[in-house]
């Protein structure tokens, strides 16, 4: 017989836990429309449907192409993002 393996928990992990055995957890009414609502502007946002062509300097290239690989990421979706985030008002500018 397979024995289960017992889960260390921390502390919030356990609260959840004991809220959810102890039927603290209610279903949220039109959750799953809000979902799939959700889930769509996601896709909408995160479609990339058109390229674009700049011109910039080799050192400023070199600088993205250090930041993204220090996030693990390839250099153009580091660009991308980046951009995304300075038109979302997400992105401010240090002075």
């Amino acid at each position: 017989m397979a024995m289960k393996k017992k889960v260390k928990l921390d502390q919030e992990e356990q609260q959840i836990l004991d809220d959810f055995e102890q039927g603290e957890f209610k279903k949220i009414p039109g959750l799953k429309k809000e979902k799939n609502e959700l889930e769509n502007a996601a896709r909408k946002t995160l479609q990339k449907d058109k390229r674009i062509n700049i011109r910039i300097s080799s050192r400023d290239l070199e600088q993205l192409q250090k930041r993204a690989a220090k996030e693990g990421i390839p250099y153009q979706t580091f660009i991308s993002g980046s951009l995304h985030k300075l038109v979302t008002g997400r992105l401010k500018e240090v002075v």
